[in-house]
């Protein structure tokens, strides 16, 4: 079962891999670099969790902006919106951006 996709979650797996499928033949593993919560402001809903995860990729395949199936030895499968921000040493760095209610307990 995949874990939640909080901001504490992915903070948990910094610096680990991540497994994206652009098709079904392809698998390209995508380093999670840094997570970045954003603080709520007073015209949104109360209880708004906002953040993005940051991950890095090779240079070949390049992703496109678009969902991908995602999987992670402990967060399980998921699906996420990836969007190419730019250029690292040797590949691409791409955002995943949060914008969700948060769960109860949290």
């Amino acid at each position: 079962m995949p874990s939640v996709l909080t901001e504490e979650e992915f903070s948990k797996h910094l610096n680990t891999e991540f497994q994206v499928r652009p098709d079904p033949d392809t698998t390209v593993n995508l380093q999670l670099e840094n997570v970045k919560g954003y603080s709520s402001q007073h015209v949104e809903h109360e209880g708004m969790e906002r953040f993005s995860a940051f991950f890095v990729g090779p240079e070949q395949p390049f992703l496109q902006q678009m969902s991908y199936p995602m999987e992670h030895e402990q967060m399980g499968e998921f699906e996420l919106l990836l969007v190419p921000v730019g250029r690292v040493a040797g590949g691409f760095r791409y955002e995943a951006v949060f914008n969700s209610f948060k769960i109860s307990g949290q």
